[in-house]
């Protein structure tokens, strides 16, 4: 089932450049989520292998006794992205202008994305780069947070009621 237009739209809709203009050198989650995401990410994950950050900061939450072949990470904010010190390279573009990544084929064996999916407006586009970047066998882990922040979130009018704050991961498996 596929978002309808009036789902697409974000409660503030001024262009997300002006909110990446600057960085945020700020975490999102709380501690205990943090060293909850590290610890599925060293579960999941193995060395030497290639990771893609996306919608990464100044920070990936990766273990820091794990090394890996390739970072590539992804934002909206270069000097963010410039300061994460796990990247081996990183690019800038905005999702929900163009979900279609500069990326080769399976060419990575994890996507990662911490708590922004829940910013994208087209998640079906987002998916599908997803699964097409990802070796056969590869691992997608997308965690995500229900902390109210308006800026570029895609909620609806009931969701604004209910809130409370959770925080979730989940790893799936390209076969």
């Amino acid at each position: 089932m596929q978002l309808k237009p009036n789902q697409r739209l974000k409660l503030d809709d001024t262009d997300d450049k002006l909110f990446y203009a600057y960085p945020r050198f700020v975490t999102h989650v709380d501690e205990g989520f943090i060293q909850q995401l590290t610890d599925l990410y060293s579960d999941r994950l193995k060395p030497n292998t290639r990771i893609f950050d996306m919608m990464s900061s100044w920070v990936s939450h990766l273990p820091e006794e794990m090394q890996f072949a390739h970072v590539e990470g992804h934002g909206l904010n270069a000097e963010e992205l410039a300061r994460n010190p796990r990247l081996n390279h990183y690019f800038v573009q905005n999702l929900n202008e163009n979900p279609q990544l500069p990326l080769p084929d399976e060419d990575f064996d994890a996507v990662l994305n911490c708590v922004s999916v829940q910013y994208v407006q087209y998640p079906e586009a987002v998916f599908s780069e997803i699964y097409r970047i990802l070796k056969p066998g590869g691992v997608a882990i997308i965690s995500f947070s229900n902390r109210l922040s308006l800026k570029g979130k895609v909620l609806q009018p009931h969701q604004k009621q209910n809130l409370k704050c959770e925080q979730q991961a989940i790893a799936l498996r390209v076969e």
